[in-house]
C-alpha cells in the first residue's frame, strides 16, 4: 500500500512539472524567446520521459492513471501561474476617456508610461483615445493609475508581438543602460573595498 502511494505521488508531481515545463516553454516560443524555450525542452523532455515510464511500468493500477491526468491538468494551472508571476513582454493598453479635458496623457507620462492620444469621436460626442505601451509587470499599476484619473474609461488591452522605434523603446534602453553602468560601479566599489581590506590586514 505504502509503495502504491509513492508511486501515484512520484506520478503526480512529475506531471505536474512536465506540464508546467511545457506551458512556459509554449509561452516562450509565442514570445520569440526561442532560446530559452530550447533550453526549457531539455528538461520538459526528461520530466515526459520519466513520468510516461512511470506510468507505462504500472498499468495495473488505475489511480497511477488517474494520478498522471491529474497532474497533466494541474501543470496547465502551475504553468500558467508562474507564467504570470514572471510576466515577460509588453502589453499595449488602448484607452477611451469620455472627458477629453483630462489631463490623462501629461500624467501617464509623468508616471513613466509611453503614451500616444489623439481626439476621437463617438455616438454621444468627443473622446480622449489614448494608446498606453508599458512591460506587462507594470500592467496592473497601469490599470490603478487610469481608474484613478477616470473611473469611466474604456480600457482594451493586447499585447504586441514586435516593438520598433518611438520614444518610449529609446526610453527603456537608455534605462537599461544605465542600470548596467550602476551595476557595473557598485561592482568595481566592492572590489576596491575588498583590496583595501586585503592591504591593511597584509599591513597588520
Amino acid at each position: 500500500m505504502y509503495n502504491a502511494l509513492v508511486i501515484v505521488a512520484i506520478i503526480l508531481v512529475v506531471n505536474i512539472v512536465y506540464v508546467s515545463l511545457l506551458t512556459i516553454r509554449m509561452i516562450l516560443t509565442l514570445k520569440s524567446r526561442r532560446y530559452l524555450a530550447a533550453l526549457v525542452s531539455v528538461f520538459e523532455t526528461i520530466m515526459y520521459i520519466i513520468g510516461l515510464s512511470l506510468v507505462l511500468d504500472n498499468l495495473d493500477g488505475i489511480q497511477n492513471v488517474i494520478a498522471y491526468a491529474a497532474g497533466f491538468a494541474t501543470g496547465i494551472i502551475v504553468g500558467s501561474l508562474i507564467e504570470e508571476r514572471l510576466a515577460l513582454g509588453y502589453i499595449t493598453v488602448n484607452v477611451i476617456s469620455t472627458n477629453p479635458e483630462l489631463e490623462f496623457t501629461k500624467r501617464l507620462r509623468a508616471q513613466g508610461y509611453g503614451v500616444t492620444s489623439w481626439e476621437a469621436h463617438g455616438m454621444e460626442g468627443t473622446r480622449l483615445a489614448l494608446q498606453v505601451l508599458t512591460p506587462r509587470k507594470s500592467e496592473l499599476k497601469l490599470y490603478q493609475a487610469i481608474n484613478e484619473i477616470d473611473p469611466r474609461a474604456f480600457i482594451i488591452s493586447y499585447e504586441p508581438k514586435q516593438i520598433q522605434g518611438g520614444f518610449w523603446v529609446r526610453q527603456v534602453r537608455k534605462r537599461n543602460m544605465k542600470k548596467e553602468l550602476n551595476q557595473e560601479e557598485m561592482m568595481s566599489n566592492s572590489l576596491k573595498v575588498e583590496k583595501n581590506e586585503q592591504n591593511t590586514n597584509n599591513k597588520l
